[in-house]
C-alpha cells in the first residue's frame, strides 16, 4: 500500500511537466509555422503570373540597284519554334539612287540615309535602340560595281559602316549578298507571308501546316532577275542551281531593265519608249555598266550627249527586246530556259513582286489574270502617246514611266520564251506587292533567318512574393519551427530522464 501511494504521485508529475504552458505555447507555434511554411509555399508557385518578354526589333536596308528601301521588323522576344513571328512594321524608300551609283563619291551616301534613318528612330522606343540590330545588305548593282571597280564598292561599303556606327542601333555590317542569297530569301519572304511555314489556328495560336504546297518566287530587280521554286524529289540533282529540299534558284545578271538601249550613234530611235517622248543621257549613263560595256562604239566618249527619242512601236518594241535572250542556246531542251541555263519545268503557284507587281499595275492589272490580259493591256499602254500617261498613271514619275512599254515585253519574253509558262499555267502567277502590311521582298526572309541567330528570352514570371521577401519569410518560418520542435523534444527528453529518475528512485525504496 505504501508503494502504490508513492509512485501515483511521480507519474502525476511527469504528466504536468508535459502539459506545462511553454510546451503548449510551443506545440501551437510549430501547427503555425507548419501551416505559413506550406500556405506561402503554395500561393507562391502555384498563384505566379506569365509575363511574356514583349518585343524584339531589326532592320533591313535593301540597297538595290536602283534605289535602297528601309525595313523595320518585329517579333515576339520569346519567338515560335526558335524562327520568330516577324512582321513588317515600317518602311521608307531611301531618297535618290541606288548605293552603287556613289561609286565616285562615296561620302555622299550617308546623306541620303538621314531622313530614313531619323524615321526609324521614331518607330522604336528608345530603351530598345540598343538592342535593335540592324544589316544592309547589297545586291545586283553594288555585285556589278565589285566586279567593275573592287576599290570603288569597298569605299561605298566603308563609308556606310562608318555612318552606322554613329547610330544608336547595333550595326551588324553592311555586305553584297550573292544572287543566289536574294532568290532564296525571296522564296523564303513569299512563302512566309503566304501561311506556307506558320499560320494563326482559331485559337490565334501559331502552326505549322500540314500538306501546304509551297509557292515560287519571281524577282525582277533593275539589273536582276531570280526564279526560285521547289522543283520536285526528281530533279536533276548534277545541277548546280540546285540547292537544299530541291530548291531551284537561278539568278541572271544584267537581265533586268536597266540598260535598255543600245544605241551606237548620238541620236536615237527607241520603240518602247512612249510616243513623241525625248530625253537625252550621257554616254557614260548608258556605258560605263559592264551590262553595257560590250555595246560600246568604237568612238565613245563618256562625255557624249546622247538625245534619245520614243515612237511607242509594241510590235517593234517586243521584237527588239527578244534580242536581249538567246532562245536558241537551249536547241529544244525541256530542262531548259534561256542562255542554255539549266531550268526544271516550272510546277504549282509562283508569286511575281518587286518589278513584276509594278510593271502589271502600271496596267491596272494585279494578282491573277490570263496571259491575253497582259498582252492586250501592255499593248494598249505602249501605243500611248508620252503627254497621256499622267492621266493613266496613279503615280507619275518619269524614270518608271517611259520604261514601263519595255519591262512589260521584257517580262513577256522571260516569263513565256524563257521559264516556260503558257496560257494555261500563267494564270497560277500572283502578281502581288504585299501580304498583309508586310512588303514582299528578300529582306523579310534575310531577317527571318536572322532571328535564328538571336536567342529567345524567357518569359518573365511574376510571383505573389518578391524572391527576397520570399526566402526570407521562409526561413524565418522554417527557423522558428525548427526551434519549436526542439524546445518540445527537450521537453519529452527531460520529462523522461524525470520519470526514469524517480522509477530508480521508487526501486531503492521497495528493495528496502
Amino acid at each position: 500500500m505504501f508503494t502504490v501511494l508513492t509512485r501515483q504521485p511521480c507519474e502525476q508529475a511527469g504528466l504536468k511537466a508535459l502539459s506545462r504552458t511553454p510546451a503548449i505555447i510551443a506545440l501551437v507555434v510549430l501547427i503555425l509555422s507548419v501551416v505559413v511554411l506550406v500556405t506561402i509555399t503554395l500561393i507562391q508557385f502555384h498563384q505566379k503570373e506569365v509575363l511574356l518578354p514583349g518585343l524584339k526589333y531589326g532592320i533591313v536596308l535593301d540597297a538595290g540597284s536602283s534605289r535602297t528601301t528601309v525595313y523595320v521588323y518585329q517579333w515576339p522576344a520569346e519567338k515560335e519554334n526558335n524562327t520568330g513571328v516577324v512582321s513588317q512594321t515600317f518602311k521608307c524608300s531611301v531618297k535618290g539612287s541606288g548605293i552603287s551609283s556613289y561609286g565616285k563619291h562615296p561620302q555622299d551616301v550617308p546623306k541620303a540615309f538621314e531622313d530614313c534613318m531619323q524615321k526609324v528612330q521614331g518607330q522604336i522606343p528608345a530603351h530598345l535602340h540598343r538592342s535593335t540590330r540592324i544589316y544592309l545588305g547589297a545586291t545586283a548593282g553594288m555585285r556589278l560595281l565589285r566586279l567593275q571597280n573592287e576599290t570603288a564598292a569597298n569605299e561605298v561599303l566603308a563609308s556606310i559602316q562608318n555612318y552606322f556606327k554613329s547610330q544608336p542601333f547595333d550595326f551588324r555590317g553592311a555586305q553584297i549578298i550573292s544572287g543566289q542569297e536574294e532568290g532564296i530569301y525571296g522564296w523564303i519572304t513569299a512563302n512566309y507571308l503566304m501561311g506556307n511555314f506558320l499560320e494563326k489556328n482559331l485559337w490565334h495560336m501559331w502552326v505549322h501546316p500540314n500538306g501546304v504546297e509551297t509557292t515560287g518566287a519571281l524577282d525582277l530587280g533593275g539589273a536582276s532577275t531570280q526564279i526560285s521554286f521547289a522543283a520536285g524529289d526528281k530533279v536533276g540533282l548534277n545541277s548546280s542551281h540546285i540547292m537544299k529540299v530541291s530548291l531551284y534558284c537561278h539568278v541572271y545578271s544584267c537581265h533586268g531593265p536597266l540598260g535598255m538601249d543600245s544605241p551606237t550613234k548620238t541620236n536615237l530611235i527607241n520603240p518602247c519608249y512612249p510616243r513623241n517622248y525625248l530625253t537625252t543621257f550621257t554616254g557614260s549613263y548608258i556605258f560605263d555598266s559592264l551590262c553595257t560595256a560590250d555595246l560600246r562604239p568604237v568612238s565613245y566618249n563618256p562625255d557624249d550627249i546622247i538625245t534619245v527619242g520614243g515612237t511607242g512601236d509594241p510590235s517593234l518594241c517586243r521584237e527588239k527586246v527578244a534580242s536581249l535572250f538567246d532562245f536558241t542556246a537551249c536547241r529544244d531542251q525541256e530542262a531548259c530556259s534561256f542562255d542554255g541555263v539549266y531550268q526544271p519545268k516550272v510546277k504549282g503557284t509562283f508569286v511575281a513582286f518587286a518589278g513584276f507587281y509594278y510593271t502589271a499595275s502600271a496596267f491596272n492589272l494585279s494578282g491573277s489574270f490570263s496571259l491575253s490580259a497582259f498582252n492586250s493591256s501592255s499593248w494598249d499602254f505602249c501605243s500611248e502617246s508620252w503627254s497621256q500617261l499622267p492621266l493613266l498613271l496613279p503615280r507619275f514619275d518619269e524614270v518608271y514611266a517611259r520604261s514601263y512599254c519595255f519591262s512589260a515585253h521584257y517580262i513577256y519574253h522571260l516569263l513565256v520564251n524563257g521559264y516556260r509558262f503558257t496560257e494555261e499555267t500563267w494564270p497560277q502567277i500572283y502578281f502581288k506587292k504585299e501580304v498583309g502590311n508586310s512588303s514582299i521582298a528578300w529582306s523579310l526572309g534575310y531577317m527571318l533567318s536572322l532571328t535564328n541567330q538571336i536567342p529567345a528570352e524567357s518569359p518573365l514570371i511574376r510571383l505573389p512574393m518578391d524572391p527576397p521577401a520570399f526566402v526570407g519569410t521562409l526561413a524565418f518560418f522554417t527557423a522558428v519551427a525548427l526551434l519549436c520542435l526542439a524546445f518540445l523534444v527537450y521537453l519529452c527528453a527531460s520529462s523522461g530522464k524525470q520519470r526514469r529518475s524517480q522509477r530508480a528512485f521508487n526501486h531503492t525504496v521497495d528493495s528496502e
